[in-house]
């Protein structure tokens, strides 16, 4: 009997299946040596030479948004920030949550703000929406003036800057 077919006597151990002491095929291991290259090559490339980073990539997707000109001014006085309650739950409170702690969408009574915290930031952000996070784009629906009422609620309410 060659080496090829040789046994193991493993059966008893597990489930009855007999093993044998077969090499890998060559076809197989060439793909793996080239997987351990290319990581190597990619990951040198990534970090030193191209000096990238996830950091610097969400930086860049950041400032790339597009800003929207706000039409109306937001007046951050007791009456928007009581009509921006009445908007944010109409229409926020299934994914921020009625206490603004987040649950699908983000937690906005945190000093944490993925976009930023400041009132036009706010504003930016509830316009132009993040749809790659399933936020809608809200301009459009609420109009200019509920946009600023919104922001000024969720900026008196939240951990806005």
């Amino acid at each position: 009997m060659s080496d090829k077919d040789r046994v193991l006597g493993h059966a008893d151990e597990a489930d009855g299946i007999e093993e044998y002491d077969n090499s890998l095929p060559t076809w197989w291991v060439g793909l793996f040596y080239c997987c351990i290259v290319f990581a190597a090559v990619y990951g040198a490339d990534y970090h030193f030479l191209r000096s990238r980073s996830s950091a610097s990539e969400m930086e860049q997707a950041i400032v790339a948004r597009p800003k929207v000109e706000q039409t109306t001014a937001a007046a951050v006085g007791p009456e928007a920030i009581a009509a921006g309650k009445s908007v944010y739950d109409t229409n926020c409170v299934a994914c921020h949550g009625a206490a603004l702690e987040g649950g699908v969408g983000p937690n906005l009574a945190d000093t944490t703000w993925i976009h930023g915290g400041t009132l036009s930031a706010i504003q930016n952000t509830i316009s132009v929406g993040v749809p790659e996070k399933g936020m809608l784009t809200w301009g459009p629906i609420l109009g200019p003036e509920k946009v600023a009422q919104v922001a000024a609620f969720v900026h008196a309410q939240g951990g806005g800057q």
